[in-house]
């Protein structure tokens, strides 16, 4: 039996730590391959679902338009026309689509993120009976609310792969293209 565990460390497992070789080379090349890719990756899934949820809401057929214009009456009152906010905003998340292809302008982007999340997080606190059935029982308009955790948390990933101001000796994000 040592022997068999002899043969198969000198033929399989150079560093005895019971991991074939060749696993060990596919698991760092498929990470080396989700590591190059996944930051575009994130980009073009942030910017489908920002433009095309903005998108909607200027073409009046989002399916949150009347979250939106619940929200708005309440945080605005008679001030804000309802309608209006919802060409703004979806245009504010069609262009915050736009801004996440683009690594020159990601610092601003990510402001912009942070605004958003903000935004339509509010139903959470400010709109509970449409939010929520009771406690922690999200309505399914409370889910869609939820997600943007998700989409905050890609944003943060994002963000945490940017290089510090002081090497890419920019304001606004990255100085040359992410490979």
């Amino acid at each position: 039996m040592k022997f068999l565990r002899n043969y198969y460390h000198r033929t399989h497992d150079k560093n005895k730590n019971g991991i074939p070789d060749r696993w060990e080379r596919i698991d760092e090349n498929l990470i080396k391959f989700f590591w190059k890719n996944s930051n575009m990756t994130a980009r073009w899934a942030l910017f489908i679902i920002f433009f095309w949820f903005g998108i909607l809401k200027v073409f009046g057929v989002s399916p949150a338009g009347p979250l939106v214009t619940a929200l708005v009456d309440v945080v605005f009152g008679n001030g804000v026309s309802p309608d209006l906010f919802l060409i703004y905003f979806g245009a504010f998340e069609a262009v915050t689509g736009i801004l996440l292809l683009f690594p020159k302008f990601e610092r601003l982007t990510f402001g912009i993120l942070f605004l958003h999340f903000i935004m339509t997080a509010a139903p959470l606190v400010v709109l509970p009976d449409i939010a929520w059935y009771g406690i922690m029982q999200p309505t399914l308009v409370g889910q869609y609310i939820l997600k943007n955790l998700a989409l905050l948390a890609i944003g943060l990933f994002l963000y945490g792969r940017l290089r510090p101001m002081t090497k890419t000796h920019s304001m606004w994000g990255e100085d040359k293209a992410i490979q």
